[in-house]
């Protein structure tokens, strides 16, 4: 199996040589080019075709959402990671639906900066913890309230497990590990919750948990 390809976008040097100095130590990464801005994020990620784009959400010319729409509308399968800071976490839900793969702060440690993206490579989405929080409060003012009341009942001891632990921003190898199963099983779980309770994605049910008391 090849390495897993990364861009990496963000107008600070210091920043993109730390990061690219910390992936590169892993075995199965590969960082294969680099960007300062959103113009040049969206060339270099068009030539180059990384597995993972990690994107800087404010960059010059322009910022990370402009880029993502943009790679979106190219039909662009590089899977995307936003790299944030705490007051930017408004703009993550339009980021939500954009589809991206991962949003982690710039203050993430280095195994959870690793995770991101090698969760984001298996096209699965990364919500570092302690963001969680802030994003389903965010999510829940700006949407429309997500109860899945009705279907409450139906969920298996498991799939409560496996809802508490996605709240808790935990990838699918992660919870395959806490719960001793493989990630086919967590991700056949997955898509039962989202089937039972109505719901698009991992950021509704971490949503759901938080309303019912799960976490």
């Amino acid at each position: 199996m090849g390495k897993i390809t990364v861009v990496l976008a963000d107008d600070h040097v210091l920043m993109r040589k730390g990061v690219r100095k910390i992936l590169e130590m892993e075995e199965d990464i590969e960082v294969i080019g680099e960007a300062s801005d959103g113009d040049e994020a969206i060339r270099v990620v068009m030539d180059k075709k990384p597995n993972v784009l990690l994107l800087d959400i404010n960059m010059p010319k322009l910022n990370g959402i402009e880029v993502t729409k943009a790679l979106k509308n190219k039909n662009i399968d590089s899977k995307i990671v936003i790299l944030t800071v705490y007051d930017d976490r408004e703009y993550l839900l339009e980021l939500i639906k954009l589809g991206i793969s991962g949003y982690i702060l710039k203050d993430i440690e280095p195994h959870g900066l690793i995770e991101a993206v090698r969760s984001a490579s298996r096209g699965e989405t990364y919500i570092q913890p302690n963001l969680t929080r802030a994003l389903v409060a965010e999510y829940t003012r700006l949407t429309q309230p997500v109860s899945g009341q009705g279907m409450k009942k139906n969920l298996t001891v498991r799939e409560k497990e496996v809802i508490k632990y996605i709240a808790e921003g935990m990838s699918n190898g992660e919870i395959s590990q806490k719960l001793g199963i493989s990630d086919k099983t967590v991700k056949n779980h997955v898509s039962s919750i989202l089937r039972k309770l109505g719901l698009m994605d991992r950021t509704q049910v971490a949503v759901f948990a938080i309303k019912n008391k799960l976490v």
